[in-house]
């Protein structure tokens, strides 16, 4: 096992350890997010991502689940592509999503995903757990209604098609581009023109649902950045633990929040948290004293306590401190 294996087992380590944390003192709301998240990182990792698309194009990926309140209550780090669940011909998403949804299965949770994450198998692997799905599909995904391709079927704004078959239901929907969805929470439309008397697109209550529901992971994110105690640093380690770190002034945060009593903010939490540290930590710990010459602003000097003791002044062209102060 090379260095950056072994770090990253002692990161899932603590990863493990937050993820019993953070299920074992708060139950979701009933609608939940799963969604990715970057850490900005350019150092030298070997699951350090490139993603052109995002501002921070370097970084490390993470995997969330979150509620309407923006509370973390699961998280993964993603370490790169596993060759052997690829020869296997098992999705990595499906089995991401699948290691997040562990503990909520049984439930009848709604969780609301993009289209990175959505394949008809999943849904209805999640379906027979009783987590009940939602979320944008990529056409070309396996298992997908043939005719629901956006290059068969040329649809005109406000159009839609729909495709039933068991507790699943496919969309196609035409705003300014084709929208491909999945849902089966919500009941299937009707074949209309969704359109106004001024032609513009009116919008399906799947796809209101949809955006409504799907921001808890950007929410969670904004919430943890916006005081945020990490750093630049060259040690991939560091950052993702100061990025735990945050999270989990976060989650408690909310969770005093969700207590009652009296309202504070987030920065004043943060505040009283950190006085409150400083309080339990102790007596102050004094670093020993530097065999060193003190420096001039120092005070406090041994040899001034025995200033009023006999000594012979030595003869030199500087001036004695003991002599001063006697």
């Amino acid at each position: 096992m090379d260095e950056n294996s072994e770090r990253l087992w002692k990161i899932q380590d603590l990863f493990e350890i937050l993820n019993a944390i953070f299920s074992k003192f708060y139950n979701p709301s009933k609608n939940l997010c799963v969604d990715e998240v970057i850490v900005s990182f350019k150092g030298r990792v070997i699951f350090k991502q490139y993603i052109p698309k995002k501002h921070k194009s370097i970084s490390i990926k993470i995997f969330k689940v979150c509620d309407s309140t923006g509370y973390t209550y699961d998280i993964k780090v993603y370490p790169g592509k596993d060759r052997q669940r690829t020869a296997q011909q098992v999705a990595a998403t499906h089995v991401t999503v699948t290691e997040l949804t562990r503990k909520i299965k049984g439930h009848g949770h709604k969780l609301y995903m993009d289209n990175f994450f959505s394949t008809p198998e999943l849904f209805d692997d999640l379906t027979k757990k009783q987590i009940y799905c939602c979320g944008t599909v990529r056409p070309n995904r396996r298992g997908m209604p043939q005719d629901l391709a956006p290059k068969t079927s040329k649809l005109k704004r406000g159009d839609i098609h729909v495709r039933t078959g068991a507790d699943l239901t496919a969309i196609l929907w035409r705003d300014k581009r084709d929208i491909c969805m999945f849902t089966n929470i919500h009941n299937a439309p009707a074949k209309v023109n969704f359109c106004n008397e001024e032609g513009k697109a009116i919008k399906l209550q799947i796809v209101m649902d949809y955006n409504h529901h799907m921001g808890y992971v950007d929410k969670s994110d904004r919430m943890a950045n916006r005081y945020s105690i990490s750093y630049s640093t060259s040690k991939w380690t560091k950052k993702l633990f100061f990025h735990l770190l945050d999270l989990a002034i976060l989650n408690g945060y909310i969770l005093h929040s969700s207590c009652g009593g009296k309202k504070i903010s987030h920065r004043d939490f943060r505040y009283t948290l950190m006085r409150n540290m400083f309080a339990h930590a102790g007596a102050e710990w004094r670093v020993p004293r530097s065999l060193d010459r003190p420096p001039n602003v120092e005070s406090h000097i041994a040899r001034l306590e025995v200033c009023g003791s006999k000594r012979w002044p030595i003869p030199t062209h500087l001036n004695c401190r003991v002599c001063q102060e006697g």
